[in-house]
């Protein structure tokens, strides 16, 4: 089968991977060098399987070309980003709009499945709005750096078709066994609903991790407040295996390409309808960040702050969300002294913060050392480290 997956990010990259084990896809991207990366075997993201799974001989090319890869294509996944506008409370689904538009005047009679995160009732609105005849929505559950893994291993595959729209149960069912063919687990839930419900799906899955995170930030807030030792509550609450360990370690607030984006989302689709626990995963979130950036303050002691690493946790390299961003920025508004270690910057300066690259000089120069996430490159300055990592994973 010819596919075509617009994007190349950790849910269009994955699943062009994890789909040109068997059938031929072009993966298209807007940005040259990507394209570069990926037809020479290298992933411009990181991404352990997926860097291994290039050099297995997949039957996938990447291409800036996007007319001629969707007007060859029978299935056209739609993964592009849809990051949220908070002036007008919605995903910004240009992208998507972008592509189902060029489809709809090159191959309206192909399949195109948008995998890009949207409004709940999205698909349903857009049917007759673009000569494509044939939509489904899919959602992804993936994780940062972990995207091939979860495709290769997903807990469960949804495929929603839009009411008033072309896709039959026939389209439906042919993706859902194009993902699990490529799949190493077998027995894969797979659900059919409508594409309304499974855009639901998708933001009420990650709205409940969010609302988790926040549950056991605040729990650790307490502790850390009344002196007690958070691991220890932690682990007493997480023995009942209806709660279970998972989603549990204490962090600086949720962040990545998901959870900030899917909440506020949710909270806005939800409108007038009554709410109290989705919204206040919300709030909650942005207290954490003024409690973290509160402790931080009281430690430093008007020396200098050192924050190591921007990114949410090992193995990524996003920060755009990162929730130490937001702690950051309410040190500046302190007039805190702060300096960076990100090695994956090549500037010297990040919204007007010194960078230091060189690992020892950004600790001698630290005073305090701030770290979302520990890792053993500290341990010889573990005594002037900030962290809430209590069991040294995600």
């Amino acid at each position: 089968m010819k596919i075509a997956v617009a994007g190349v990010g950790y849910v269009g990259l994955a699943q062009a991977v994890l789909l040109a084990q068997r059938h031929e896809v072009t993966a298209v991207t807007t940005t040259p060098a990507k394209a570069d990366k990926i037809n020479g075997g290298v992933s411009p993201i990181v991404d352990r399987e997926i860097s291994e799974y290039l050099g297995k001989g997949l039957k996938l090319r990447a291409s800036t070309q996007a007319e001629l890869a969707y007007k060859n294509a029978e299935l056209i996944i739609i993964a592009t980003p849809t990051d949220y506008d908070p002036e007008r409370n919605i995903f910004n689904t240009s992208t998507v709009e972008f592509v189902l538009d060029l489809v709809g005047r090159v191959n309206p009679d192909a399949l195109v499945v948008i995998k890009s995160t949207v409004p709940v009732g999205y698909s349903e609105s857009i049917v007759g709005k673009f000569a494509c005849k044939r939509l489904l929505f899919s959602p992804e559950f993936l994780r940062e750096g972990k995207a091939l893994y979860d495709n290769l291993h997903p807990s469960r595959i949804v495929v929603g078709r839009p009411k008033g729209g072309m896709a039959t149960k026939e389209d439906a069912e042919l993706f859902a066994s194009l993902l699990t063919e490529g799949a190493l687990d077998k027995d894969i839930p797979v659900l059919f609903t409508n594409s309304t419900e499974a855009e639901a799906i998708k933001l009420f899955a990650n709205t409940y991790l969010a609302v988790r995170v926040s549950y056991f930030n605040e729990l650790d807030t307490y502790c850390e407040l009344r002196g007690l030792n958070t691991r220890q509550i932690i682990d007493g609450v997480c023995l009942d295996p209806r709660i279970g360990a998972h989603y549990n370690n204490p962090s600086f607030g949720y962040g990545g390409y998901c959870l900030p984006k899917d909440t506020k989302q949710l909270v806005a689709n939800f409108g007038s309808i009554p709410n109290k626990i989705i919204s206040a995963s919300v709030a909650a979130n942005d207290e954490r960040k003024d409690h973290i950036a509160r402790m931080i303050m009281s430690r430093a002691g008007g020396g200098v702050i050192g924050i190591y690493r921007l990114t949410m946790k090992a193995g990524s390299d996003n920060f755009r969300e990162s929730s130490i961003r937001g702690v950051i920025a309410r040190l500046r508004s302190a007039g805190a002294s702060v300096v960076i270690f990100e090695p994956t910057l090549k500037s010297d300066e990040f919204d007007g913060i010194p960078v230091v690259a060189d690992l020892d000089e950004f600790k001698r120069r630290s005073d305090l050392i701030v770290a979302n996430r520990m890792e053993p490159c500290l341990s010889d300055s573990a005594d002037k480290v900030y962290t809430r990592d209590l069991y040294f994973r995600d």
